[in-house]
């Protein structure tokens, strides 16, 4: 990183925060998903596809340009403990006057146009970073040594994507984090940092567990996700209220959002959770663009990820992991509870209806409910929140 001198002076404080690029959700390759393992001619048509993103990436910057777009920023909601915060944003090129972060519809934010090595300034609670950049995530693990210096500002990477770790030790609470590249005003986010030893945590899917997507039915989940008005979403019935009556029940409590959406339509999901009433929380959401390294993460790749980052950021916490049968959750979630013994409380798991997997489901007498796997965690099932509550609040209730 370097400073940059478009970038406009202000009276930020003097003193800053350490930062490090992180290699976490965006080029985390696990040993079965690299791009290696995998045989001939699946690498080859990936290769292509790959470098078909790229060339997209190139042609729609300059067309971008053309139009007299700037670089922006969307800024995503972070999380941290007291020692460290996770950052994560995105640049991209917009019209002068656009808004960064404000709700659109689906498909709209599906074309955002990526604004690759970008400069951005970032502070947290006006605090300026400082970052030291190793290397680039899409070059196969080769370290480019000519970026490897500190300064004020950080590049943001091929896809416009940074992914930063703040090492700062902050009061647990709400805290704001400012993001700012040259010839645009700042952008804010807010970043949840939760206390030391807060013993129970929650991890929950979106699609189909709050937000009624329909996402095994392909056609539906398509024009839920591109073309329906965001303000219309739909939020599974009785889930607001099982979720804050968990919130109630541990007020530290921090919420955890799993979707297999992209970050393009992260402002939808962030302002559905709030209209509804959901508890507030980080959204940790997938990144299509296809990595170098391992492609386009599977939904349960990219929720083990998380699952597992989050398992390394919080040591001592126990986590409620709530989802549905549309998605492989079960497996998922069973898959965590085996890998970290102890560290799952419980599973919550929302049955699908036949119609919700197909509109033929009821006609042609399909079943909706996956078999739950054998696991020693207690596995609550129900086709709504109200039915989740009567067996798995009082369960909970004994951990208060």
């Amino acid at each position: 990183m370097t400073s940059e001198d478009e970038l406009d002076p202000d009276d930020m404080p003097t003193i800053p925060i350490p930062a490090r690029r992180v290699v976490t959700t965006f080029d985390a390759a696990s040993r079965h998903e690299r791009l290696e393992n995998k045989p001939l001619p699946i690498r080859f048509i990936r290769r292509l596809v790959i470098t078909g993103f790229g060339m997209w990436i190139h042609i729609s910057s300059a067309i971008g340009k053309q139009l007299n777009w700037r670089p922006s920023v969307e800024p995503y909601v972070g999380y941290g403990t007291d020692d460290y915060s996770r950052l994560i944003c995105r640049t991209v090129y917009a019209p002068a006057r656009s808004e960064p972060g404000r709700l659109v519809r689906g498909l709209r934010a599906m074309l955002m146009v990526p604004a690759p090595a970008t400069h951005v300034r970032i502070a947290i609670d006006a605090a300026p970073l400082t970052t030291v950049q190793i290397g680039s995530s899409e070059a196969y693990d080769r370290v480019d040594h000519g970026r490897d210096r500190s300064g004020e500002t950080i590049i943001s990477d091929v896809s416009g994507y940074l992914d930063l770790v703040a090492e700062r030790r902050l009061e647990p609470g709400i805290h704001t984090v400012s993001y700012q590249v040259a010839h645009r005003k700042p952008v804010a986010s807010q970043l949840f940092t939760i206390a030391p030893g807060t013993p129970i945590g929650v991890i929950s899917d979106v699609d189909d567990t709050i937000m009624v997507t329909q996402a095994p039915s392909p056609l539906r989940a398509a024009y839920n996700l591109l073309l329906l008005n965001p303000k219309k979403r739909g939020s599974v019935p009785g889930m607001g209220v099982l979720f804050n009556k968990i919130a109630d029940m541990f007020p530290q409590a921090p919420f955890f959002y799993l979707s297999t959406s992209p970050w393009n339509v992260e402002s939808s999901i962030r302002n559905f959770i709030a209209d509804q009433g959901f508890p507030r929380g980080p959204l940790l959401l997938r990144d299509l663009d296809p990595r170098p390294k391992t492609f386009i993460p599977s939904g349960v790749q990219h929720k083990l990820e998380f699952a597992e980052q989050l398992m390394g950021d919080f040591p001592d916490m126990r986590f409620i992991l709530i989802g549905d049968d549309g998605q492989k959750d079960p497996t998922t979630y069973a898959t965590i509870a085996r890998r970290y013994p102890g560290r799952v409380l419980a599973i919550g798991i929302r049955q699908l209806s036949p119609r919700e997997y197909s509109p033929l489901g009821t006609v042609a007498g399909l079943t909706a409910t996956q078999p739950m796997p054998v696991t020693d965690v207690p596995v609550f099932t129900g086709t709504t929140g109200s039915n989740l509550m009567k067996t798995m609040l009082p369960y909970l209730a004994k951990f208060q």
